[in-house]
This record gives C-alpha cells, sequence and structure tokens, in this order.
C-alpha cells in the first residue's frame, strides 16, 4: 500500500504491524490509540492463498464495527472505539496476547480432522472452546491451557497466569454467546468462531484485532450448504474473478443482515409502590434495573384502598407492550402483589422496603399468598432488577447478554481481589 499520512481526521505516525490484511498504524496526537487500516485482500490457509478483493476493506470495516458495536453495548470490555473511514477504525493500543481463542457450537471443520471418529454436526453444550498459538510457520498448532500459563507470556507487563487464561476462556465463550444469539434475529447459525485479546497499558484484558467475516463459520437456517462466510473461499479448489465476487457478495450480505440486528426496546419494567414513602427504595430499585438496560416507570397506587385504580393502572400496560414487567413495592401488609398477580398473566415480583423491627411481619405478608397466586418475592432492590431482567432476557438478546457481562465482571472482580490477597500474603 502507499505511504500514507494521514486518514480522516487522524494523523497517522509509525506503522506498527501489518499483516496479510491488515496495517496497524500508531496515532502521534491520540496517545493511547491506533488506527486499524483493513486491505483489499482475502487470504486462507495462514497466507497460502491470497487473492486481491476490490471493496473487501471496505465491508469487513463496517462489519467489525457493528460486531463490536453490539459487544460494547452489551458491556464487554474491547479495544474498539468507533469507525475512523470506511475502511479504517480507531482502537485502544494494546499489545496482543499470541494466542487464538477458537469457541464452537457444532463439530465440523479441522475439529473433525484433529478428532476423527466424531461425527459432523455434533453439538457442543456448553460450547467447546479452544486454543492455538499463533505461528504462521508451524500452522497455528494447538495449544492446551497448561502450555499458555507454562509459555509464561508478558504482555504489557501484564503476566499471563490461569487466572488471565480463565478471564479469556471465559470472555471467549461469553462473545460466541453473545453473537449466536444476535445471529438468531436473523434466523442464522454462529457455527464457530474466533478471536482475540491485547492487554492495554493499565493491564486490562481487552477484546481486540478484528471479528468479521474471517473470524467465523455463519450458516443461515442452520444449512451448511447455505455458508456464507470465508469457509466459501478457503473450500475453491481453483479462485476465478466471478468466484471472488461470490465470496464478496456473501460478505456483503453479512453485514446487511448484521446491519439489521439491533437492541429491542419493546419491553418495560413497572414498578408499583403502595405509598409515596417508599420512593426511595423504589429508585434504588430502578437504579439496578437502569444499569441493565430495562426500561422503567414509577407509579404510586394501593391496592387496599384504591383497588380499582390500581388494576386500571395494570390494564393500561397491559394494553400497550407485550414484554413487560411488574415489581410492587409495598410494606406492613403487602396487597399490591397478590392482587396484581391475580389479576394479571404477566409476572409480578415483589420487593417490599423491609424493616429491620417489623421484618418478619412484612415479609410474611408478601410470601405467605392464596393458592393460584404466582408472585415471587424478593427483599433486595438490585435482586428485583436481575429477577426482572431474567425474565425479559428470555427475548431480548441484548438484556441477556448483559446479564451474562454481569457474571463475567463479577469473575473478574474476584480474581483480581485473590490475586492481590495472595500477593499481600507472599510478601
Amino acid at each position: 500500500m502507499a505511504d500514507i499520512k494521514q486518514i480522516g481526521d487522524y494523523k497517522l505516525g509509525k506503522l506498527l504491524n501489518e499483516g496479510k490484511t491488515k496495517q496497524i498504524y500508531d496515532l502521534p496526537n491520540n496517545p493511547g490509540y491506533v488506527l486499524l487500516l483493513n486491505k483489499d485482500r482475502i487470504s486462507a490457509h495462514n497466507g497460502v492463498r491470497v487473492h486481491d478483493l476490490e471493496g473487501k476493506a471496505e465491508i469487513s470495516n463496517k462489519t467489525n464495527a457493528k460486531v463490536f458495536e453490539l459487544l460494547n453495548i452489551a458491556g464487554v470490555k474491547t479495544a474498539f472505539v468507533k469507525l475512523a473511514s470506511d475502511n479504517a477504525f480507531i482502537a485502544r493500543k494494546c499489545e496482543m496476547v499470541p494466542i487464538e481463542w477458537v469457541t464452537r457450537r457444532l463439530a465440523t471443520g479441522s475439529f473433525l480432522k484433529r478428532n476423527p471418529g466424531i461425527q459432523e454436526g455434533l453439538r457442543f453444550c456448553p460450547p467447546k472452546q479452544e486454543t492455538f498459538f499463533k505461528d504462521d510457520a508451524n500452522d497455528d498448532p494447538q495449544w492446551s491451557e497448561e502450555q499458555i500459563v507454562a509459555a509464561k507470556f508478558k504482555v504489557n507487563n501484564l503476566l499471563i497466569t490461569q487466572d488471565e487464561v480463565d478471564i479469556m476462556r471465559q470472555t471467549t465463550i461469553l462473545v460466541f454467546e453473545i453473537l449466536e444469539r444476535a445471529w438468531t434475529e436473523k434466523n442464522c447459525a454462529l457455527i464457530d468462531m474466533k478471536i482475540e485479546f491485547g492487554v492495554d497499558e493499565n493491564g486490562e484484558i481487552l477484546v481486540a484485532d478484528v471479528i468479521d467475516s474471517d473470524s467465523w463459520r455463519l450458516w443461515p437456517s442452520g444449512d451448511k450448504r447455505l455458508m456464507v462466510d470465508k469457509q466459501v473461499y478457503r473450500n475453491l479448489t481453483t479462485v476465478t474473478s466471478k468466484d471472488l465476487e461470490t465470496v464478496k457478495r456473501n460478505f456483503q450480505w453479512v453485514h446487511d443482515q448484521l446491519s439489521e440486528i439491533l437492541p429491542k426496546n419493546d419491553h418495560l419494567v413497572v414498578i408499583i409502590m403502595g405509598s409515596p414513602s417508599d420512593k426511595e427504595h423504589c429508585q434504588k430499585i430502578a437504579k439496578h434495573c437502569n444499569e441493565l438496560g430495562l426500561n422503567t416507570e414509577m407509579r404510586v397506587s394501593s391496592a387496599h384502598k384504591v383497588t380499582k385504580g390500581t388494576l386500571q393502572i395494570m390494564s393500561e400496560y397491559e394494553g400497550i407492550i407485550k414484554n413487560l414487567v411488574f415489581i410492587t413495592v409495598a410494606g406492613r401488609s403487602n396487597g399490591l402483589g397478590p392482587v396484581l398477580s391475580g389479576n394479571t398473566s404477566y409476572p409480578v415480583i415483589n420487593c417490599p422496603p423491609i424493616k429491620s423491627d417489623t421484618m418478619n411481619i412484612d415479609l410474611w405478608s408478601s410470601i405467605n399468598l392464596p393458592s393460584g397466586l404466582g408472585c415471587s418475592t424478593v427483599i433486595y432492590p438490585e435482586a428485583a432488577a436481575l429477577n426482572a431482567a431474567q425474565i425479559l432476557g428470555l427475548s431480548n438478546f441484548m438484556i441477556w447478554s448483559r446479564l451474562r457481562v454481569k457474571m463475567i465482571n463479577n469473575l473478574i472482580s474476584l480474581k483480581k481481589a485473590d490475586k492481590e490477597l495472595r500477593g499481600v500474603k507472599e510478601a
């Protein structure tokens, strides 16, 4: 590629790295960030097969941006920042971990060659995760986790131990499952995919590099014969200009479909308090709901004092939205949750504002329900929000994704705390 000084608003510095399909430039005016420039090239078999493919750079760049946009919205820690031009994007500067992390839902491709006797299409539950050391000269050999730990990689001053391997493994599976659910929105099966990780200057592990049609197997309607990923290119015995146009058309189709996968905004959590004095408790619930990306509204109504009004509020929401959860907040004698539960087919979650001196009485009125009622009871605002998110996440992949990210963040926090504690003991 010709010497490039600037792309969009970004002045380019030193060429930090160049691969078969991209270049990475330092950004002297933007410390801590780099620019990744895609090439109009496609390769396979570790560079044994390489062809120019006009327009691929733009398609890959926009596909990658959409993938990382979904991951960032879900809360996954990634290096991707934003698009810089049609064929380039900005990312946080990282030193890369020299491992490819592969997740498989179905047995196919190289897995079958390495595991003779297994039938193609065997479904892995949970997804199978594999690791490969990045070494083109030796065809990227498969490594065990023990080999990764034994290598004692030091990446941006972070030693890769079993803790870091655990975090990357769980994050790899998380990324796969988020994108798998996203592609289900378009009736496409994500069969397998690879990702890579980088470590930034703060020692934080980030999903980095590129995720596009070079990175996965994608079968529309779950039918291998309809594959639209780079495997089409890999499978060619000879490569004609017509073949390359087919590959490019497939890549464009993938981008177009991915662009239509948007987080749904078709849900609502209605927090109903029995008294204005419960407002502070309800605000805590709403805060936790908002952190999970849930839409919320708060209302005041007493099932004891204005039963018809309470049922009218319930009916209003039932008539305007399908994905609906009620959270009821009432202390002392809790009639609010049971009354709603007895008159709606939507989920009702009791979250009474428990006070230490009347805890047994307040809690008993929420859990000692008449037969035929199905409302659940929790006592912490965060638990109410999580319960609502679990219900709504059944039909909303982004809410489900945020819950899964929360699980990963819990893992990372505990790993860090444990590491710090062991460091204190060792000192």
